[in-house]
């Protein structure tokens, strides 16, 4: 088999893999709102650096981040990606730890026209929906209660196809196509709570949002080498998302269930079509290396979720503005010191400031993260891990809080495809 047809069989099993293991993070009751949390574009080489990577140029990783950056990349690389995720969501008087696991992210890239033109293909979680609350209720009218139970699951995917294209020396353009795909699924159940009455069986309405349709980003680069003496390289970058109705349909279910959840009857109540209306996103970078021994970079990001439409309405309630405010640094004390491992050693560590689009308690739901990671070569490819402990919310202002940690682990392979043979 050649070493390309092993990379695509390698590419195409992954996509497979990754479609029934995606969306099973740790369970947070932040996903509550709107479509779930936003999982990012970041891969972990960025993750190794708060998520920095609008403005920051990769020779040897692929940049998800701007598709205009992909036009650095000269060989042909392939990256896959897991993510362990562990929270500990804090009330006044409750606490409760969650953890869980996914397949973050699979995605490759290659040169159409080696220094013009690249091109790349990629699957990652888009949202992620994981929550339940369960809670007691009076029923009127008599002194019983009845155990309520709310759950959330499922997200939406994204699999994108993503180019770049060199204008000149110092400028870059790209543009991202990503197919939006999966459902979200809400369920709402109970049961009456009486212990001289045991309960058989439980009433459950399900509301499943399928969604089917593209979205677009936009991106541009500026690059100056050689500034500064000689030894130092500027690149800026901007990415635009544009505002996109997604495709969908609608499905409320009524059943009754026995209390593992097995269903003994249903009855289709509503099903209908519509759509979901995605705000526009837009973000900046800037970043500044030195003979590509250290990097720094600074990225924004902005996005007002209080302009989101949703074909139910209820999931419109409780978003406002967001943004984020990421800074990171990588050092690599000698990339060409090819007999000392320990130099060719990737460090990276890097912190962010982000203000979620949740109003919990009327109050926005605040997150500061700090990461690290690091890549350890091997031949022309990597292995990657990153780390990133935080906190998101504050019982003061949000009623709840979570403090969590997250674990990444990747690979990132390169090689030289579709080179012009000089002799036979």
């Amino acid at each position: 088999m050649s070493i390309v047809k092993k990379y695509f069989f390698l590419f195409f099993l992954s996509t497979i893999i990754s479609v029934e293991t995606m969306g099973q993070a740790a369970q947070s009751p932040f996903s509550t709102f709107g479509i779930g949390e936003k999982f990012g574009n970041a891969l972990i080489h960025n993750q190794g650096m708060a998520g920095v990577g609008i403005g920051t140029p990769q020779y040897w990783y692929l940049n998800n981040q701007n598709p205009a950056l992909l036009v650095y990349n000269s060989l042909t690389v392939f990256e896959a990606g897991i993510l362990f995720e562990s929270k500990k969501i804090n009330a006044d008087t409750l606490s409760e730890k969650t953890q869980g696991g996914n397949m973050n992210y699979i995605a490759t890239a290659f040169p159409i026209k080696p220094g013009k033109w690249n091109t790349s293909l990629g699957l990652m979680p888009y949202t992620n929906v994981d929550f339940r609350f369960q809670y007691e209720d009076d029923i009127e009218g008599t002194s019983t209660k009845a155990v309520i139970t709310e759950v959330g699951s499922g997200g939406l995917s994204q699999l994108y196809w993503s180019n770049g294209l060199k204008l000149n020396k110092q400028f870059a353009v790209g543009l991202k196509a990503a197919y939006i795909f999966s459902s979200v699924k809400n369920e709402y159940s109970n049961f009456v709570n009486d212990a001289t009455l045991p309960a058989i069986y439980q009433v459950k309405v399900s509301e499943q949002v399928y969604v089917r349709d593209f979205m677009f980003t936009a991106g541009a680069s500026y690059k100056l080498d050689s500034i500064w003496g000689g030894k130092y390289n500027f690149s800026a970058g901007a990415i635009y998302t544009f505002g996109t109705n997604l495709n969908t349909r609608r499905t409320v279910k009524f059943s009754r269930d026995d209390l593992l959840d097995n269903v003994i009857d249903s009855l289709t109540l509503e099903q209908n079509n519509g759509s979901l209306y995605i705000p526009q996103e837009i973000g900046f970078g800037l970043s500044l290396n030195k003979n590509y021994r250290w990097t720094f970079g600074v990225d924004f990001v902005y996005q007002d979720w209080s302009t989101f439409e949703s074909i139910n309405e209820e999931d419109e309630e409780g978003l406002a503005e967001s943004w984020a405010i990421m800074a990171g640094a990588e050092y690599t004390a000698d990339p060409y010191a090819l007999d000392n491992f320990f130099k060719r050693i990737t460090y990276r560590a890097g912190v962010s400031v982000e203000k979620y689009p949740f109003l919990v308690n009327n109050k926005q739901v605040k997150d500061f993260g700090i990461n690290f990671g690091f890549s350890v070569p091997a031949g022309r490819s990597t292995l990657d891990m990153a780390f990133r402990v935080g906190k998101r919310g504050d019982k003061a202002e949000n009623i709840l809080e979570e403090t969590y940690y997250k674990v990444y682990f990747g690979i990132t392979l390169n090689d030289q495809w579709f080179i012009k043979r000089k002799f036979d």
